[in-house]
């Protein structure tokens, strides 16, 4: 095979994880057999003539016009434009006898991977996190496995299998996908919603923090998850209010129910000219989400592109919340961001175009 493509769901993953990493592709080659890797460039060159172009799969259009013979996919199941992405590299496989792909993924149950399981051509290989033990930390095994085991995440994750939605979830992967943008139009509104953790270890829960914004005919746009894990308030707070001055928003909406006002003050601290809107719990995380999805319902939502983490908690969080018994971080940051866009009385301001 003399030309190949390698598309990551990044730029940055394909290099830090298919080209460069620990089982990447230079790494498995013995060194008289190893490509010349042009980073610049993009690509990986073998003495034999093959070479491997890196493309990302937030840019589908890279891949209209090339030609290939065969293709490795990475993460499919996270791609923002996963269909769109995959459309336009099976235009460009059209090379050689017999153009061949390998996708590597962890299996989320998006339509297009369950399409490949569905369909007898497709040749499928599954490996669980305890196959590969003798590569992996020991602490790293006794922690993520004595936690997640048994667990919807860590079937999915530890084990490899596709999670349908649970049962008694508020959220559907249908009714998510049906309602999905590509972009948003001119907004009226956009927040930013933290869901701050209630202490800064490392075995805290994550920061949740969650954009949207609404437009005209009163359909909002969740336009980002940004949630973080392990980081400090001071570190939290900037990476809120960087979102929040990217996006231009109106208000950064902060839950004050863990640490009392400490995570608007921590704000205020990082940018003083921040607009905080501080909110508090007073019902449960149930009813506090259950109007937000009747929203989602009433295809009054939109998520512009793929968010897998945040669907992924939405669609296990019933009566009982997540099934692995974390705090659903995410789901909370957009709880208040919906809420603060489409179930209170604002005033609207101008129209902005993202």
């Amino acid at each position: 095979m003399r030309r190949i493509a390698l598309v990551g769901e990044t730029f940055a993953d394909a290099r830090n994880v298919m080209a460069e990493g620990p089982a990447g592709i230079l790494a498995i080659h013995a060194r008289h057999e190893r490509p010349t890797w042009s980073p610049s460039l993009r690509k990986l060159e073998w003495p034999n003539g093959a070479v491997a172009h890196v493309f990302s799969a937030e840019d589908p259009d890279s891949l209209r016009g090339p030609q290939f013979e065969a293709a490795w996919a990475d993460e499919l199941a996270k791609w923002r434009h996963v269909d769109e992405t995959w459309d336009m590299l099976q235009f460009g496989l059209r090379l050689g006898a017999h153009p061949r792909q390998m996708v590597t993924t962890t299996p989320r149950p998006i339509p297009l991977l369950k399409r490949f399981l569905a369909d007898p051509a497709v040749a499928v290989s599954r490996a669980k996190t305890a196959d590969n033990a003798e590569n992996l930390a020991p602490a790293f095994l006794e922690t993520v496995v004595g936690r997640y085991a048994g667990t919807r995440l860590g079937r999915q994750e530890l084990d490899g299998d596709i999670i349908e939605d649970r049962p008694d979830a508020l959220w559907t992967r249908d009714a998510i996908g049906a309602n999905s943008a590509d972009a948003a139009p001119p907004l009226l509104r956009i927040v930013v919603a933290v869901d701050p953790p209630a202490s800064s270890s490392k075995r805290a829960d994550a920061c949740g923090i969650v954009a949207a914004g609404v437009d005209e005919t009163g359909i909002s746009y969740v336009l980002e998850d940004a949630t973080a894990s392990g980081l400090k308030p001071p570190e939290w707070a900037a990476k809120a209010v960087a979102l929040y001055r990217r996006l231009q928003a109106d208000a950064l909406v902060v839950e004050t129910n863990q640490g009392g006002e400490m995570a608007a003050n921590v704000i205020r601290e990082v940018d003083a000219s921040v607009r905080v809107t501080s909110v508090r719990a007073t019902r449960g995380k149930y009813l506090r989400a259950e109007p937000v999805s009747v929203l989602y319902a009433q295809a009054r939502v939109r998520h512009v592109g793929a968010l897998p983490e945040l669907e992924d908690e939405l669609c296990d969080f019933g009566p009982s919340g997540l099934t692995s018994g974390r705090s659903p971080d995410r789901l909370d940051a957009l709880v208040w961001a919906l809420t603060e866009l489409m179930l209170r009385e604002r005033r609207e301001p101008r129209v902005r175009v993202l």
